[in-house]
């Protein structure tokens, strides 16, 4: 089965209560991708979810305990950390798509752990990256996009 990396958004999405709709898509992506062990992130994931989650949606019911859970649960999707080889294949990835640097990283972190899927709002949906590094084709899926549905 393919490796899909999930951005950011997915998880914040997740627990955020002021889009129901959003918010189920999330929860089916995220639970199907950890049931099927198919689901990857990087450490920048982390710490973005970590950072928005205290921030944005405590105020909404959110704990930071529960946001600390959420990460220490994320830690076993076999977060990437970052290295001198990321960095390099973000540069690549930055100068050939024009994508700005957090989204490089993300997208190089992605081609990096042989994912090819990147799952993200942020992104443009259908777009293809090509691989950096030896890696493969990455396809990037707005996963709220009515035509695509979660995994089962």
């Amino acid at each position: 089965m393919s490796r899909v990396f999930v951005d950011t958004n997915i998880f914040i999405y997740r627990r955020d209560p002021r889009d129901p709709k959003k918010q189920v898509l999330a929860d089916a992506w995220v639970t199907a991708l950890a049931r099927q062990r198919r689901g990857r992130i990087s450490w920048q994931v982390l710490q973005e979810f970590y950072c928005n989650a205290a921030r944005k949606l405590v105020p909404l019911g959110l704990t930071v305990d529960l946001a600390r859970d959420d990460v220490r649960w994320l830690e076993n999707w076999n977060p990437l950390a970052p290295d001198d080889a990321l960095f390099d294949a973000a540069w690549t990835v930055q100068d050939r798509h024009g994508f700005s640097w957090w989204d490089a990283l993300i997208v190089a972190a992605a081609l990096r752990q042989g994912c090819t899927t990147l799952l993200s709002e942020d992104l443009q949906h259908g777009m293809q990256v090509d691989g950096v590094m030896g890696g493969g084709t990455l396809s990037i899926v707005n996963p709220f996009d009515p035509a695509v549905a979660p995994p089962v």
